[in-house]
């Protein structure tokens, strides 16, 4: 970190458990009362409107001194965490680069080549895969392994490089021809 005045307030705020403990709480006490209180699992007040905040807030509260209770937990939040913030900037560029694309009209209308359904859910579903590939990445095993590299590794003893492209070829063949007889209808 540099010699900078913000750069020691980010390392001061590091020395003192900001990012390893306070922040991951404060992340998962608000992500599981906001489930709670939207899914209402505790139940209801007697007014049958308003939802039980004492409870979900002490659910809540215990979960997250749970999740910080374990160093590996806090390390993969970490990690996902901020991947996930990389992979939110690029779709955020990305929509911006299709926006260029695409007119006041065609927005309006939700109409357009970026707007129709197998494009969004091909976009969805690949967001999708990248959410799962950051996941693989950030758990690891007792020896230290990202899951993601035991998948490789698994793949790569029990497939021949002939087979994958084998069994890539038939995935792509499939998407055309889902492609094509989609677009007939």
């Amino acid at each position: 970190m540099a010699e900078t005045i913000l750069g020691n307030a980010v390392e001061f705020f590091k020395e003192i458990g900001v990012y390893d403990v306070l922040l991951p709480f404060l992340l998962v006490f608000t992500i599981m009362f906001a489930i709670l209180e939207r899914t209402r699992v505790l139940g209801v007040e007697a007014d049958g409107k308003s939802t039980r905040k004492n409870l979900n807030s002490m659910v809540s509260f215990v979960i997250a001194f749970f999740v910080i209770a374990s160093s590996k937990i806090v390390e993969a939040i970490t990690q996902v965490s901020s991947q996930l913030i990389v992979l939110l900037l690029l779709l955020v560029f990305f929509m911006m680069l299709i926006g260029t694309f695409i007119s006041a009209k065609e927005l309006e209308e939700k109409k357009g080549p970026w707007l129709d359904s197998p494009w969004k859910t091909g976009f969805m579903v690949f967001v999708a895969i990248c959410i799962v590939f950051i996941f693989l990445n950030a758990l690891t095993t007792e020896d230290g392994d990202t899951w993601l590299e035991v998948f490789w590794d698994w793949l790569g003893r029990f497939y021949t490089d002939t087979a994958v492209a084998a069994l890539i070829l038939i995935i792509f063949l499939i998407a055309v021809l889902y492609f094509i007889a989609g677009r007939g209808e």
